[in-house]
């Protein structure tokens, strides 16, 4: 078997899977990332010690020095039905994490493939967490898509994909061509709508004024944060720089349930998480949300109560009330200053 058709078998592989897209390039293909990545932490002051955890996406070869190709694909999820009670409050991307989900039909489908390229005689390394390499400047330069405005990877499918990469010892090399169109001129939807400001300018991001990264493994002091208040409906993630891109019109699907999903999101709601019961996040909620740790409820609980104090209706005094009697101390103080602001007190 020669090199060259063991690329073809892996991306008819692929396809035969259901991936959207498959590409391979080799590990030299990787060396302009270092570049855009410390470009990034130029332009988003404050934001290098943010960035300190992904160095190590820079030189991927000074810990797998054997690597000579990434194979990189795209899985889409906009066919996945948003249940009305976590619309626009928890971040599709983590609704439909297909990274650890078992239950999932990509998950399956991940596992099969890398068994396959074991098969072929690949020795292969992977992180499907966080990445083995930088994704999205993979995924580019084998051209599977763009990157747009706000930073996101698009497809065909829009922004609505996750992407996996393994790296492999075989020399390899399978470009793709991409024909989407770029951002239309003079477009400036995602940066004049992120509530934050984290969006400043386009291809440029500051972590940490992402509404995404400040409820999710940021923001452990909404009490003193000013931008808390620019929240909005978000309690664990955020869509608005992706929701309001022209070129995401009509990609969303929404025609099948995720499984799982429908007998979660009534407790992913912020009356459902300020009840909810540390056995049942313990074993239900942070496996999916894993970047908030089994320890970590409270964080959910003051991300909630935000939301509460951005869309404050007298229907929510008893929740508020109750939260002050909370066992977590930051819940408690969080849900106190609420209190006080609207002049809520126990009858």
């Amino acid at each position: 078997m020669n090199m060259h058709s063991m690329e073809q078998l892996i991306q008819k592989k692929a396809y035969e899977l259901g991936y959207e897209k498959c590409g391979i390039i080799p590990i030299n293909r990787l060396e302009g990332y270092e570049e855009k990545f410390n470009e990034r932490i130029q332009k988003a002051e404050g934001s290098e010690r943010f960035y300190q955890g992904q160095k190590r996406l820079v030189n991927p070869l000074l810990e797998y020095p054997w690597a000579k190709s990434v194979v990189v694909l795209t899985v889409p999820y906009a066919g996945y039905e948003v249940m009305e009670e976590v619309a626009d409050h928890i971040g599709k991307s983590y609704l439909f994490d297909i990274r650890v989900d078992e239950r999932t039909e990509e998950f399956k489908r991940r596992q099969e493939l890398e068994a396959y390229m074991q098969k072929l005689g690949l020795q292969l390394a992977a992180n499907h967490k966080f990445g083995i390499v930088a994704l999205r400047w993979a995924a580019l330069q084998a051209g599977l898509g763009i990157i747009r405005r706000n930073n996101f990877f698009y497809t065909e499918s829009g922004s609505w994909v996750h992407l996996e990469a393994w790296l492999t010892d075989g020399e390899m090399e399978l470009i793709e061509e991409t024909k989407l169109k770029p951002c239309p001129k003079g477009c400036d939807r995602c940066i004049k709508n992120c509530p934050t400001s984290s969006l400043s300018e386009a291809y440029t991001m500051n972590p940490l004024k992402c509404i995404s990264f400040l409820t999710t493994f940021g923001g452990r002091d909404l009490l003193h944060e000013p931008l808390a208040e620019k929240f909005g409906d978000c309690i664990y993630g955020c869509d608005i720089c992706q929701d309001v891109c022209p070129m995401n019109h009509k990609k969303w699907i929404g025609n099948k349930a995720f499984p799982g999903l429908a007998e979660l999101a009534p407790h992913l709601t912020a009356e459902g998480i300020l009840s909810m019961e540390e056995e049942f996040y313990i074993s239900s909620v942070q496996p999916k949300f894993f970047y908030l740790s089994p320890q970590e409820l409270w964080k959910w609980q003051v991300n909630a109560l935000n939301y509460l104090n951005n869309r404050y209706k007298d229907e929510y005094k008893p929740l508020l009330l109750e939260a002050c009697k909370s066992k977590y101390e930051k819940v408690r103080d969080m849900a106190e200053i609420i209190c006080v602001k609207y002049g809520l007190q126990q009858e």
